[in-house]
């Protein structure tokens, strides 16, 4: 789990068969949806040991939140295979079912992220996108590893 600045905002792995579950918790959607992209990044390296600075905006339309959040976590994976980088500090908006997020991040060095997976993919698997009663919104799905 990580050290947030908030405690309303956090991200989580669960466990789930051979592949990983990343979750994501804020005070908004677009805080879910960004901290959700920290925990995927986690599954790789320590977020810490990554430096935000090198910057990549990118964007996606989905008419259903859920399917929106799939399609934002495969475009950072896609981000960090076509440009072998990995992210550590991630700003969503989304207005009328349209994203636009803005990563920040380095070049993949083995030596110093010292990768643990390779992430193919965001999933339908456990996929929920929500607000709790304690009104925090949760993003999750599980990623295949």
């Amino acid at each position: 789990m990580s050290i947030a600045d908030s405690p309303t905002r956090r991200w989580e792995h669960f466990e789930h068969a051979a592949d990983m579950g990343v979750r994501g918790i804020g005070p908004t959607r677009e805080a879910a949806f960004e901290e959700a992209a920290v925990a995927l990044c986690a599954t790789i390296t320590d977020p810490a040991l990554v430096r935000p600075v090198v910057l990549i905006e990118v964007s996606c339309h989905a008419s259903d939140i859920e399917f929106l959040f799939v399609d934002w976590l495969n475009l950072v994976i896609a981000e960090m295979s076509a440009r072998r980088m990995i992210f550590s500090k991630f700003e969503v908006t989304i207005l009328d079912g349209h994203l636009h997020g803005r990563l920040w991040g380095e070049a993949a060095v083995p030596d110093k992220h010292h990768p643990a997976v390779e992430v193919k993919g965001a999933t339908l698997t456990e996929l929920k996108v929500f607000q709790g009663a304690d009104g925090l919104w949760i993003a999750q799905c599980v990623v295949d590893v």
